[in-house]
């Protein structure tokens, strides 16, 4: 497995990075840690979670992928060898992660209530690398990119990117958390956060975590430029469009227990030409002779900014697809023939 450096930090991570937002709701306990079992044999020691997991947010689940992971750990001893990465809610109308009743925001007071949650829930002193799961603003993001046209691009009661990165920092400084994380940002965002933290004399966000796929390359304009001169690591969050790039959910299929099929939340991979620019990287998956899911793979992990690709399976089976694919190598012919699908089918769900 190889290793990347985390940003600008002295820690190092593996290449793969197992997501976890299955835990609780599509994996039960038992199948969480027989999957945190198989990554970490194969050499994953980086995994990710959050606050707001298990996936689709509901009261019911919140916070129970942070328990599995932390019962994994204990029963294992083996919080050492694990590189552990969570994130607090950005702005939400969701009123079930706060004690009180209220909305999500990133005040220091919801911000200190989620790290002291996910440590108890994590069963750790400290997590390696908290993240703000999404902005206070109104950004382009989980698809929506009309949000920001139709609304106020500027709210007057945004919480100022400052207040959340004091709040931040206080639990490095005390230990809680070792390095501070962005997701869902924009290049103003990013450089904003890094503005904040030189003004302050800190240290700023070490990475970010962004979809990033074949059919999502938006990371791709401004923001590789911004994180490669900024020493930013991307994680590049799903890599394989929600499994549509696999080619299961191709002409309306609906196979059984696939996530889009329980939950019907896969809007953001259907948009126009999704479909067909997806059909274009399935049939040169057949005509080199690898799975769809390992040719997305391949070109995630190959992309010179993505400190790690962040997999996700429900299944045993799937799991040992998606790390098998990480000893495919794209060629140069290969990455051509996927630039080539890129021009005529750009972007089509981002």
């Amino acid at each position: 497995m190889r290793r990347h450096r985390l940003g600008r930090t002295d820690l190092t991570v593996s290449a793969v990075c197992l997501g976890t937002m299955t835990f609780g709701e599509q994996n039960t306990e038992a199948e969480g840690h027989a999957q945190l079992d198989r990554a970490l044999a194969a050499g994953i020691d980086f995994i990710d979670t959050a606050e707001l997991y298990a996936i689709p947010p509901r009261p019911e689940t919140q916070g129970r992928t942070e328990e599995i992971i932390g019962t994994w750990m204990k029963a294992r001893g083996n919080r050492d060898r694990v590189i552990l990465a969570s994130k607090v809610c950005g702005r939400s109308d969701a009123t079930w992660f706060r004690d009180d009743g209220s909305r999500c925001r990133l005040t220091a007071a919801q911000v200190d209530e989620a790290v002291f949650k996910s440590l108890k829930r994590l069963q750790t002193d400290h997590i390696d690398l908290y993240q703000v799961h999404w902005p206070d603003r109104i950004v382009p993001a989980f698809g929506s990119i009309a949000a920001i046209w139709s609304n106020p691009p500027i709210r007057d009661d945004e919480i100022a990117i400052e207040v959340t990165l004091e709040a931040l920092t206080r639990h490095v400084e005390a230990g809680r958390i070792r390095h501070i994380g962005l997701s869902n940002e924009s290049p103003w965002g990013t450089m904003r956060w890094l503005r904040a933290a030189e003004i302050a004399g800190v240290e700023g966000p070490v990475t970010i975590q962004n979809a990033y796929n074949l059919i999502n390359r938006t990371y791709e304009t401004g923001l590789a430029e911004v994180t490669a001169r900024e020493g930013i690591g991307l994680l590049a969050y799903s890599p394989l469009g929600q499994g549509y790039l696999t080619g299961k959910y191709l002409n309306g299929a609906r196979p059984a227990g696939a996530r889009t099929t329980l939950f019907d939340r896969g809007q953001r991979y259907e948009k126009v030409n999704a479909e067909a620019a997806i059909a274009a990287y399935v049939e040169l998956a057949r005509e080199i002779g690898v799975s769809p899911a390992t040719l997305a793979l391949a070109f995630v992990t190959a992309r010179p900014f993505v400190t790690a690709t962040i997999i996700g399976a429900t299944t045993m089976a799937q799991l040992d697809e998606d790390l098998a694919a990480f000893d495919f190598t794209l060629t140069p012919e290969i990455a051509a023939k996927i630039d080539a699908i890129h021009l005529r089918f750009p972007n089509p769900a981002p």
